[in-house]
C-alpha cells in the first residue's frame, strides 16, 4: 500500500487497520516496519485533527453534555442551581447563569468557567470568573495533610502564618492565577476522581505534582517533548518492559526520556486518586501516580491509562485528567476511550480473544499466555479477575506489595 495523505473515510479506516496490524507485530522502531508504523500513525493523527475539530460549546450545551456523560437528571442539578424551577429555566435558556451558579456548576460538574461565561454579551464575564476565584475558601484545602506531606517546605513561614495562608501561597505559586487565568475556575479538571468533595484536594495534589515535575525538568534537563513520539508502537514498547524484573522503573525512565516527567506522590485523603495526566503551561505533559494500591497489575493499567490521555486527550495547557480507576467504572467518554487504549496496549485484542485464558482460566494458562505476550503475569491475572467479576482468584499473581519497593525514594507515610 502506497502511503499518501488521508482524504476519505475509506482511506482512514484502511490506515487504522494497517496501524493495528503493525502494532500487533511490535516492530523495532529502527526497522522499516517500525518507521512505516510511525508514519502511518502520523497520517492518521493529522486526519483526525482535521475531522474531529469541534467549536467551543455554549454554556447550556456544556452542561447538557456533562449530564449525558454522567447520566444525570435535572433533579441532580438542584444543588448547583438552588431549585428544580431554576434548573429548568436555565436549561431552557430563560434564566441566565449567575456568579453563584457558575461557581457551583464549575466546581460540581468540572466544567471550566471559561465555557460557562462563553458567548456572553455582558462585559462582566472576566469579573465573573474573578469572583469565583475570590470565593475560594482556603480553609477547605486539606492543609494539615498537605503540611504533613511536605507541601509547604519551601514556602516562607513568616511569623507563624496560618496554614491556610501557606496553602494559598503554595497553590497560587504553581497553578495559574490572576485576571487572565483564575486558579480555581479555569483548571479544566476532568476524570472519574473529580467531584465537589474532592476538588480542593485534587487541586492541591495537582499543584504538588506540577511543582515536583518542573523542578525535575530544570534539574535533570529532560528531553524536549514531541507529541508524535507517543504512539501505539511506543505504548507496546512500554508494556513489554513489564517482563523485566525492574520493568516498572525502566518504564518510567523510558517515558521520561520522551520528555514526560512522571511524579509519584501519595494521594490526599478523600480523593481516591490513582493517577493523572496534565498538560503544563509550557505544553509539557506530566503524569502523576499515587500507588494507592501496591499491586503490579494496578501499576501497569494506571500508567497505560495516563499515557493514553497524553497521546489522545491533552490539548490545552492546564488540561487535567484525574482518575479513580481501581474501584469504579468509567463514566466519561474520554475515560472509556483511555481504558480501551490501555487494555489493548497491555494485551492486544486479537490475542486475548483467541486465548484459552478467557474460557478456562488457570494459573498455568495465565503464566503461559504472559510468556507468549512477553508481559508480566499480573497483567493477565488482573484482567481475568476484572472481566470475570471474581476477585477471589489468582490474587497471588498480582504482585502484591511489589510496586513501592521499586521506588524506595518515595515516602508513603
Amino acid at each position: 500500500m502506497e502511503l499518501k495523505i488521508i482524504k476519505t473515510e475509506a482511506d482512514y479506516r484502511l490506515y487504522l487497520g494497517e496501524v493495528e496490524r503493525l502494532a500487533l507485530a511490535d516492530p523495532s522502531p529502527d526497522s522499516s516496519a517500525g518507521a512505516r508504523l510511525e508514519l502511518i500513525s502520523l497520517l492518521v493523527e493529522e486526519y483526525e485533527k482535521g475531522r474531529f475539530r469541534f467549536d467551543t460549546p455554549s454554556p447550556i450545551e456544556a452542561i447538557q453534555f456533562r449530564m449525558h456523560e454522567q447520566g444525570l437528571r435535572q433533579a441532580d442539578l438542584v444543588p448547583y442551581f438552588g431549585s428544580r424551577s431554576r434548573v429548568s429555566e436555565v436549561l431552557a435558556g430563560k434564566r441566565p447563569l449567575t456568579v453563584q451558579m457558575i461557581r457551583e456548576v464549575s466546581m460540581g460538574l468540572g466544567i471550566s468557567a471559561d465555557v460557562l461565561v462563553a458567548n456572553s454579551t455582558s462585559p462582566v464575564s472576566e469579573p465573573i470568573v474573578d469572583a469565583i476565584d475570590a470565593e475560594i475558601d482556603w480553609n477547605r484545602f486539606p492543609i494539615k495533610e498537605m503540611e504533613r506531606h511536605g507541601y509547604f517546605n519551601e514556602v516562607p513561614k513568616r511569623n507563624a502564618r496560618a496554614l491556610s495562608e501557606l496553602a494559598r501561597d503554595f497553590v497560587t505559586s504553581i497553578l495559574p492565577s490572576g485576571s487572565h487565568s483564575p486558579i480555581l475556575a479555569r483548571q479544566g479538571l476532568r476524570g472519574d476522581a473529580v467531584n465537589p468533595k474532592s476538588r480542593y484536594g485534587l487541586l492541591a495534589w495537582k499543584a504538588r505534582v506540577l511543582d515536583i515535575a518542573r523542578k525535575r525538568k530544570a534539574r535533570e534537563r529532560l528531553s524536549t517533548y514531541h507529541s508524535e513520539a507517543i504512539n501505539p508502537a511506543f505504548l507496546t514498547q512500554v508494556v513489554h518492559l513489564s517482563w523485566h524484573q525492574n520493568g516498572m522503573r525502566l518504564a518510567c525512565e523510558l517515558i521520561e526520556g520522551k520528555g514526560i516527567p512522571i511524579v509519584i506522590e501519595p494521594h490526599l485523603a478523600g480523593t481516591q486518586l490513582d493517577g493523572a495526566a496534565f498538560l503544563d503551561q509550557d505544553g509539557t505533559p506530566v503524569i502523576g501516580l499515587t500507588f494507592r494500591f501496591d499491586r503490579i497489575d494496578y501499576f501497569w493499567f494506571t500508567l497505560l491509562h495516563e499515557l493514553a490521555h497524553v497521546m489522545k486527550h491533552l490539548s490545552n495547557p492546564g488540561d487535567a485528567f484525574l482518575d479513580r480507576l481501581e474501584d469504579s467504572e468509567a463514566t466519561e467518554v474520554l475515560e472509556v476511550e483511555a481504558n480501551r487504549i490501555a487494555r489493548d496496549a497491555l494485551i492486544p485484542r486479537a490475542a486475548w480473544r483467541r486465548s484459552e485464558v478467557i474460557s478456562a482460566p488457570s494459573r498455568e494458562r495465565i503464566m503461559r499466555f504472559a510468556k507468549e505476550q512477553m508481559i508480566h503475569p499480573a497483567i493477565v491475572a488482573g484482567r481475568v479477575r476484572r472481566e470475570s467479576g471474581n476477585f477471589r482468584v489468582f490474587g497471588d499473581l498480582l504482585g502484591m506489595s511489589e510496586v513501592r519497593n521499586q521506588f524506595p525514594e518515595v515516602s508513603f507515610k
